[in-house]
C-alpha cells in the first residue's frame, strides 16, 4: 500500500465536513454521541489543534468491511486470522517532511468527553515500542498532564512485558505515539497476537501484503507512512493517578496509579487528517471487539465447522457478552461453542448459543431463543471464580462467574421449535411498515 494515512481512507469511502469549531469540553462528545452509527464519517475542527480531525470512521460495520476491503463478517474474520498467521511486509522508506509541533501533548486532538472525566483524553493513539528485538503496537488511552507530560493506561500485556524490561534495567521505555491513520492499522494494533508478532505486520497483511513505514525522527521506531500526527516519547518509572475515565461499558473506569510518558519530540504531517475517538462509543466498541470476534469465530469454527454468526454485542462494550449462532451436528455442540469461545477470549462473560435461523444481531430474536428453546437445568453452564476483565465493576477482585447458555433446538425438534412464517415477510426488530415503503 502507498500509504496508510486516514485522509485517503476518508477520501475514497466519503466523508462529511462540520462547518464550526468545537470545544474541547463535551462538544465533541455531543457530535460523536448524536451522529454515532448515522452516516459518513465526519471531519471537524477542535479548537488547539492544527489538522481536521475524522470522528465516527468505523463507527459501523459496514465501515469496517470498507476498512478491510471485504464484504462480510466471514469474509474480515479470515483476513484477520489469516494477518495474524502471516504478517505483511514492512517496506521501510525515508522519513516524510515533518513539522514540530511545539503545542506537544497539547496540541494532540484529547477532549473531555464526560463530567468526571479527570481530564482531555486522547483515545486513539497507537503507542509503537521496540525493546531487545521485541516490537508492539498497541492502542493506549493518554490523559494529558501538560506540553511535556501524560499519564498512560497499560493493562498487563505485551507493551506492560516491554515496559517491565526496560524498568527492570532502570531504564525508560523509549516509544513512539502515533495518531491519524488507516483504521486497519487501528484494528490490527487492537488484536491481541503472541508476543512478538508485530501488529504493524498484521496491518501490512490486512492492507494488501505491505505497508510502507518510516524511522521515528528521536527513536526511530517504525512509523507508518501517512500517519497525520507523531510523538517520540519516553514511558517512565513515575507514576500518577489516573482517571476516572469512561470506557467501553459506559461506566468509570476506577482511579489507578500508571506511569508517566514524557515528551522528546512531537511533529504533525501538513496535509493529513487526524482522529479522535471516545470512550464507550460505537467505534470505541467496535475496534476492541471486532479483533476479538475473529478469534471466536476461529475457535470455535475450529470445533464446530459450522459457525454462521458471531457477535460481541455493543451494550456489554463489545467485550463481555457473546451471541453465537450455529448450525448443530451433534447434541452438545451449543457447549462446545461455550467452551471454545470462553477460551479464545477469557473477558467473555456471558455466552449464548443459538441456531443459524437467530439472527444474532436482533435482541428480541436472541431472546426468542432463550424463551423457546432453553432450560436452565440441562443447557446452562457456569464457571465459577474464573478470570474476567478489568472493565467489569462487579469483578472486583478480578475474578468473575461465567455463564454460558445453549439456546439451541434438539437436533430431533419439530415443528413446535420452529418460528411461524409469513411468505415474503423477515422477522426483525423494525415493526414500524407502512404501505409504499
Amino acid at each position: 500500500m502507498e500509504d496508510a494515512s486516514l485522509k485517503s481512507f476518508l477520501e475514497k469511502v466519503g466523508y462529511r465536513v462540520v462547518d464550526r469549531t468545537l470545544s474541547r469540553e463535551y462538544e465533541v462528545a455531543r457530535l460523536i454521541a448524536e451522529t454515532q452509527g448515522c452516516g459518513p464519517p465526519l471531519l471537524a475542527r477542535i479548537e488547539g489543534v492544527r489538522q481536521p480531525v475524522a470522528v465516527n470512521v468505523v463507527d459501523t460495520r459496514e465501515k469496517l468491511y470498507k476498512a478491510l476491503g471485504v464484504t462480510g463478517d466471514s469474509e474480515a474474520y479470515a483476513k484477520i486470522v489469516d494477518s495474524t498467521m502471516r504478517p505483511g511486509r514492512l517496506e521501510y522508506v525515508d522519513k516524510p517532511p515533518l513539522d514540530e509541533m511545539p503545542e506537544g501533548f497539547e496540541g494532540l486532538p484529547a477532549a473531555r468527553f464526560y463530567e468526571g472525566e479527570a481530564g482531555l483524553y486522547l483515545s486513539s493513539g497507537i503507542v509503537i515500542a521496540c525493546y531487545e528485538g521485541v516490537c508492539n503496537a498497541s492502542i493506549h488511552r493518554l490523559l494529558i498532564l501538560g506540553r511535556e507530560r501524560a499519564a498512560i493506561r497499560i493493562v498487563p500485556r505485551h507493551l506492560w512485558h516491554l515496559y517491565r524490561k526496560a524498568r527492570e534495567r532502570g531504564e525508560d521505555l523509549p516509544a513512539t505515539v502515533v495518531v491519524g491513520l488507516h483504521p486497519a492499522v487501528l484494528l490490527a494494533a487492537a488484536t491481541s497476537p503472541p508476543l512478538g508478532v508485530f501488529e504493524l505486520g498484521l496491518a501490512a497483511g490486512m492492507l494488501g501484503g505491505s505497508m510502507k513505514v518510516y524511522r521515528s525522527p528521536v527513536h526511530g521506531n517504525p512509523v507508518p507512512l501517512g500517519a497525520a500526527m507523531v510523538a517520540d516519547v519516553w514511558i517512565t518509572g513515575e507514576q500518577v493517578e489516573e482517571g476516572p475515565y469512561v470506557d467501553a461499558l459506559l461506566t468509570y473506569d476506577r482511579v489507578r496509579r500508571q506511569p508517566v510518558v514524557r515528551l522528546e519530540a512531537a511533529y504533525i504531517k501538513e496535509g493529513e487528517y487526524t482522529h479522535t475517538i471516545m470512550g464507550g462509543s460505537l467505534e470505541h466498541v467496535n475496534l476492541m471487539g471486532f479483533p476479538r470476534e475473529a478469534s471466536i469465530w476461529e475457535a470455535v469454527r475450529r470445533a464446530l465447522p459450522r459457525v454462521r454468526a458471531v457477535r460481541l454485542t455493543p451494550a456489554s462494550g463489545g467485550w463481555l457478552h457473546a451471541v453465537i449462532a450455529v448450525e448443530k451436528q451433534h447434541e452438545g455442540d451449543g457447549k462446545t461453542a461455550i467452551m471454545a469461545a470462553f477460551a479464545a477470549h477469557p473477558s467473555l462473560k456471558h455466552v449464548v448459543v443459538v441456531d443459524s435461523d437467530v439472527d444474532v444481531d436482533d435482541p428480541m430474536q436472541v431472546e426468542w431463543a432463550i424463551a423457546t428453546r432453553f432450560q436452565a437445568d440441562k443447557d446452562l453452564v457456569i464457571i465459577p471464580r474464573a478470570r474476567g476483565s478489568t472493565l467489569d465493576p462487579s469483578a472486583a477482585d478480578g475474578l468473575t462467574a461465567k455463564m454460558g447458555l445453549d439456546a439451541t433446538k434438539p437436533l430431533d425438534a419439530g415443528m413446535g421449535y420452529e418460528r411461524g412464517r409469513i411468505p415474503g415477510f423477515k422477522w426483525g426488530s423494525r415493526r414500524c411498515h407502512q404501505p409504499g415503503d
